[in-house]
């Protein structure tokens, strides 16, 4: 029985447990009887605004039985990671309650002076003057931490601006990358698991494929769709995709319910999908030409993105001359690189991105080599038998194709 197969079952509130001020038809029963099976639950909200004390109250008065060390918020969770990484000052953009929660973790709120964090959270009363001090503070240093990303919410009058709403515009004017705590992103799950057992089998039981479903798949975990209709992604691949779409918690006890497994495929799970560029240049020698790159030290061919208003063939040779201070020709397409497992790139600033990569042998039309000492910190012609070991990791696949000496292109 699917129910025998899992030990702590994550609850996502709205959409699951409730309904704006009404509870979910089959809810408090359905959580009872988990309870009375010994399974141990955790209610997850990515709402900051309120404190746990008032979701508690909120839960007890829809006749729904829970303790306050079950309840996690946004708010709460970001409090809890402010705590464990000794960040014990912030400048607050979002509601009181959440202050409240901050200032229970330990945290001393600042309007003036330099807080080692800002916390953006949501608010009605939030200002211009508020979104200005945020990004004037983020640009003199201080860790720039998001509640959560969720964009708007709704309202009998229509979608209302949500946390991730002012995210952006703060990330857009600091021109810095927040930290997000609420669903899909780790510290979340990290907080609602926190203190329990780490052999136990956890499953996610949520109403939003983008934030319940993809977080719990992206950390190797079940995920339950509450939904009416069934959702479709394009890709069978997608971490968005749920394990199994119920209308209610009844049907978790129904004898046929049965879902997948879902086994974590070899990559992360992007945010985005870019154009990219590569090229395999060998001198008179037969050594390829490698460059050392300033943002994670590892060698690699030369590469880069493609930009907006210019050939894919354009865009290869302006990153070999930035790079590399050489002009070159193309002389073939050496193939197309899109699998996740390989094309999947971490930055050290949090982004995700899998690269659609064109790679082109070409050869040396004129220029000097040098290193641009911003990208690239160190460039020379390297013996295709002596690779260095830090080497990019999808960069031996092309430089592998390209000595094979095929006529045809490779679409890997």
């Amino acid at each position: 029985m699917f129910l025998e197969q899992y030990d702590i079952f994550l609850m996502d509130l709205d959409g699951v447990v409730f309904l704006g001020e009404h509870p979910l038809p089959a809810a408090a029963p359905s959580l009872h009887q988990l309870r009375s099976m010994g399974k141990t639950l955790r209610f997850l909200t990515n709402d900051p605004r309120p404190t746990r004390e008032q979701v508690l109250d909120r839960l007890k008065h829809m006749g729904i039985e829970a303790q306050l060390q079950e309840i996690v918020t946004s708010g709460w969770a970001t409090a809890t990671f402010l705590a464990q990484n000794h960040l014990h000052s912030a400048y607050l953009v979002g509601s009181v309650n959440l202050g409240h929660e901050l200032h229970k973790a330990g945290i001393t709120l600042v309007e003036r002076g330099r807080p080692q964090a800002v916390v953006i959270g949501c608010d009605e009363q939030i200002a211009y003057r508020h979104l200005q001090q945020a990004t004037t503070l983020i640009t003199q240093g201080a860790r720039f931490i998001a509640t959560n990303a969720d964009a708007w919410f709704p309202t009998p009058d229509g979608l209302s601006p949500a946390t991730g709403a002012i995210v952006e515009a703060i990330r857009v004017a600091s021109g810095r990358r927040p930290l997000i705590i609420g669903k899909p992103f780790p510290a979340m799950f990290a907080t609602a698991l926190q203190g329990l057992a780490s052999n136990q089998r956890v499953v996610m039981v949520g109403d939003n494929p983008s934030t319940d479903i993809l977080g719990a798949h992206q950390l190797g975990m079940t995920a339950i769709l509450v939904s009416q209709t069934l959702p479709h992604f394009p890709t069978r691949h997608d971490f968005r995709t749920p394990d199994a779409v119920i209308p209610d918690l009844s049907h978790l006890f129904d004898p046929l319910f049965s879902l997948r497994r879902w086994e974590q495929p070899a990559f992360t799970w992007p945010e985005r999908v870019e154009a990219g560029v590569a090229a395999v240049i060998f001198d008179g020698e037969g050594r390829v030409l490698l460059g050392k790159r300033a943002d994670n030290g590892l060698w690699g061919l030369p590469s880069g993105h493609m930009e907006r208003g210019e050939t894919i063939e354009e865009a290869v040779v302006r990153e070999i001359r930035e790079e590399t201070g050489l002009h070159v020709k193309v002389v073939k397409l050496i193939g197309l690189y899109s699998d996740p497992i390989s094309q999947v790139f971490s930055y050290p600033e949090g982004d995700i991105v899998q690269f659609l990569t064109a790679c082109f042998q070409c050869i040396v039309v004129g220029g000097k080599l040098h290193c641009d000492g911003s990208e690239i910190l160190d460039i020379a012609f390297v013996p295709v038998d002596t690779l260095p070991p830090n080497l990019l990791p999808m960069h031996p696949r092309w430089l592998s194709d390209a000595l094979t000496g095929a006529t045809g292109s490779f679409i890997r």
